[in-house]
């Protein structure tokens, strides 16, 4: 692990992590961090002020969550924006299967633009976690992510009825999720998500780990008559 701090990554340290974690799909991320810091930034998907910082905060950021993913699984990422996580996992782990959930329009063209040009083997669906046509069209998935999206019970709330049981669900965290889990322990357990746990990606690549909770579908116990 490089010892410094993210903002002061330099380029030359930037990609020789990202080709360790990209491997020989390396230009497809460069080409993916291209769209994102001009076309993303022109649509209003990502900030200007986030440009400097695309590597090491959102794509490699995102990425090593694979470290939690087995493979050929198969993922669903909900409220998906600009393509975070699912389009870096996608590209660092070709042999899943990904599938984008996102309800508004013109991020979903553009995700649509962006796989479709570069022929990426990612479904990407217009609509919100929770409605049964995307349940139907994007359900039975042995992960769900998410990340920035909502608090952890309603992201619990959407994401459990997307994974078969004994799925699981990682969602991208900040500092704070261990308080998260403790606040909303209850209500996970009533929707279905056990077995929490935080755990940390790329601890041996990037200067700060990415921050995942990680649940399970639990099945229902029904009551004995």
């Amino acid at each position: 692990m490089i010892g410094v701090e993210p903002d002061a990554l330099d380029e030359e340290q930037l990609m020789a992590i990202a080709e360790r974690v990209f491997g020989p799909r390396l230009e497809l991320a460069v080409q993916y961090h291209e769209s994102l810091a001009t076309a993303g930034v022109e649509r209003g998907l990502i900030g200007p002020r986030e440009v400097p910082r695309l590597w090491e905060r959102h794509i490699l950021n995102c990425a090593v969550i694979g470290e939690l993913i087995d493979e050929g699984e198969r993922v669903v990422d909900v409220g998906s924006g600009a393509g975070l996580p699912g389009i870096p996992l996608a590209i660092a782990r070709p042999d899943l299967r990904v599938t984008l959930v996102e309800p508004l329009l013109r991020r979903t063209v553009y995700l649509a633009e962006f796989v479709d040009s570069h022929d990426l083997d990612v479904l990407v669906v217009r609509g919100r976690a929770e409605q049964p046509g995307v349940i139907k069209e994007a359900g039975g998935a042995d992960v769900v992510t998410s990340r920035a999206v909502a608090p952890l019970e309603k992201l619990a709330k959407w994401s459990m009825p997307l994974i078969h049981e004994h799925g699981r669900m990682l969602a991208l965290k900040g500092s704070s999720a261990e308080e998260e889990i403790e606040r909303d322990r209850a209500s996970l357990s009533r929707i279905g998500a056990g077995k929490l746990e935080v755990v940390k990606c790329g601890v041996d690549l990037l200067p700060t780990p990415t921050i995942v909770v990680r649940a399970e579908r639990i099945p229902r116990r029904h009551p004995r008559r």
